[in-house]
């Protein structure tokens, strides 16, 4: 007598369902897995930041110095005043803990900390790069998702043109052009804002219309980094809603007789968003490097002026505090990103 069919092994076998190839994780241990890769890549940067002013050939005195050290005895006294006459991994360990306790050192230009220097340069930065980037990625999720859904439309082809093109000019030379049009003026048209500057020479910044000269001065600024920035933000979004247009549940939301708007704004546009959710914040990351070329053009004393000023010294301890800020900025918003994605989508943590 024969045995069962659900008794034959290898039956029995062939009905089994293929092992899972991985599982989900919990939302704390995923947190503290990027946490962690957070914090080896800050004491990466640390480790960087340290030794990338410190392998150029020659004496750093004597390159720092610009020849005014004429005497050993000078150059003996600012190896001591910065601690260069130590060996190197005692400047190490002194550099780590000096910044672990916010001590960036002290500019050689401005003869004040560096830490008070980048503090005072952040919040114009912050005002000028941190409002372009949020009106760039208001205005390109729009534009993105009123492309995608309408696709080879009027809007979608005018916008897709005028974005890449604006995108491919040089920041530098599109202010420039915006200067010349909209500050100096062209023919009978008149110069209607500043030409740089953060405020104007007689502006207290601490009344109201100390608050409207700065915003009236950081206008055009703002203006060329949201058109430089909008392609960024206009093409994810519109990629990412293409392919998520014909995917079966907008078809089944379609099914049930609920309004074309109602299905883009429901349902499509919170899965398309995930990828772009990414990009805004890595974005918002950068803002802290600043944006050198334009504000060099206006004139904004922010991060990215403060840096080019230190490049031409050279004044290395304010280039060392820059590139930590800018890049423990990235790690972070990179960290935020990563920890949001996997709220929002539970497949990340598989």
């Amino acid at each position: 007598m024969s045995l069962p069919a659900a008794a034959d092994p290898g039956v029995g076998a062939a009905l089994e369902p293929p092992a899972a190839t991985g599982r989900p994780r919990g939302y704390g241990r995923y947190a503290l897995g990027k946490v962690a890769g957070s914090l080896a890549s800050l004491g990466f940067v640390l480790v960087v930041n340290f030794f990338l002013f410190r392998v150029l050939p020659g004496d750093p005195a004597r390159t720092l110095g610009r020849g005014r050290f004429t005497t050993d005895e000078q150059l003996d006294a600012f190896n001591e005043t910065y601690g260069l006459d130590q060996p190197l991994p005692q400047q190490f360990l002194t550099f780590l803990g000096n910044t672990l306790t916010g001590d960036l050192g002290v500019s050689l230009r401005y003869r004040v900390p560096v830490s008070e220097l980048i503090w005072d340069r952040l919040w114009p930065t912050l005002m000028l790069v941190g409002t372009a980037t949020l009106f760039a990625a208001l205005i390109g999720i729009w534009l993105g998702v009123h492309a995608a859904w309408r696709r080879g439309g009027p809007l979608d082809r005018i916008s897709t043109s005028a974005s890449l093109t604006v995108y491919s000019m040089p920041e530098w030379w599109l202010g420039l052009l915006l200067i010349a049009a909209l500050s100096v003026g062209i023919g009978p048209l008149p110069g209607l804002f500043p030409t740089g500057g953060l405020r104007s020479v007689d502006a207290d910044p601490s009344s109201l219309a100390g608050v409207l000269d700065t915003a009236w001065h950081l206008t055009l600024p703002v203006f060329t980094l949201t058109l430089a920035y909008l392609a960024d933000y206009a093409l994810v979004m519109r990629s990412s809603l293409l392919d998520e247009i014909g995917e079966d549940y907008l078809t089944t939301a379609r099914a049930k007789g609920l309004r074309d708007k109602v299905v883009r704004n429901r349902h499509a546009v919170p899965n398309a968003l995930l990828p772009t959710t990414t990009v805004v914040a890595l974005n918002f990351g950068f803002v802290v490097a600043g944006a050198i070329t334009v504000e060099t053009v206006f004139s904004i004393p922010g991060l990215g002026l403060l840096a080019t000023e230190a490049l031409e010294v050279p004044d290395y301890w304010v280039l060392q505090g820059v590139f930590l800020v800018a890049s423990a900025a990235v790690i972070v918003a990179n960290l935020a990103a990563n920890l949001l994605y996997g709220l929002l989508d539970p497949r990340v943590r598989t």
